[in-house]
């Protein structure tokens, strides 16, 4: 699996070139997984509902195809595409969340901090509070689009909407729960390492 750091980047320009590798990949392609932060910015999923979105000030709103409600994005942020062949992996869409998940929890753990999935709301909580989103696309049998970990942010945009469709979901961020300063390369590094272990026993697993 490849690894590109893209630094940090405007959303839009991210989420058409994902569009384009997706397009024109092959079977042969190497999955890769894109670590990246944005400037601020909301994204709305396919099935999204405008009444989530309260207060955007001067923020922009950018519809996505992936799956979802809205969210907020911006620097202090780990955003990660996995740009991974679906078909290849023969598991279901579950498997794949589950192995997202777990890797964003084992990061969390790294830390000292006790995270969850919830099979009802994809994503990684900390006593009820989300640190992690995720949403996924599939599309000639491959995903794009990816996860988000809170880390060291501004996190007052999140009161700007009701985070992933969820009224009074509360929001929170690791550098809120550790007693000491958190490096964001230092969390990047970890969380691909994660993430390489288990997708890869996703697909053992499938096999």
């Amino acid at each position: 699996m490849k690894v590109q750091y893209l630094g940090l980047r405007e959303y839009g320009e991210v989420y058409e070139a994902m569009q384009e590798f997706t397009e024109t990949r092959t079977p042969d392609t190497t999955d890769e997984l894109w670590v990246v932060e944005h400037a601020p910015v909301y994204t709305q999923g396919q099935n999204g509902k405008p009444e989530h979105v309260l207060n955007p000030q001067n923020i922009p709103i950018v519809q996505v195809d992936r799956g979802g409600q809205v969210t907020y994005h911006g620097p202090g942020q780990i955003v990660i595409y996995t740009l991974i062949n679906f078909k290849a992996k023969n598991c279901g869409v579950r498997a794949l969340v589950r192995a997202i998940e777990n890797a964003i929890i084992a990061t969390l753990k790294d830390y000292g901090i006790t995270g969850n999935g919830d099979v009802s709301a994809p994503g990684v909580y900390v006593d009820g509070r989300k640190i992690a989103a995720l949403g996924l696309r599939i599309r000639k049998g491959s995903v794009y689009h990816g996860l988000s970990l809170n880390v060291d942010m501004d996190l007052q945009p999140f009161k700007g909407i009701n985070p992933c469709g969820y009224q009074g979901l509360e929001v929170v961020q690791m550098a809120d729960l550790v007693s000491h300063p958190i490096e964001i390369l230092d969390v990047e590094e970890k969380l691909i390492s994660h993430l390489e272990y288990y997708l890869a026993e996703t697909r053992l697993s499938a096999n």
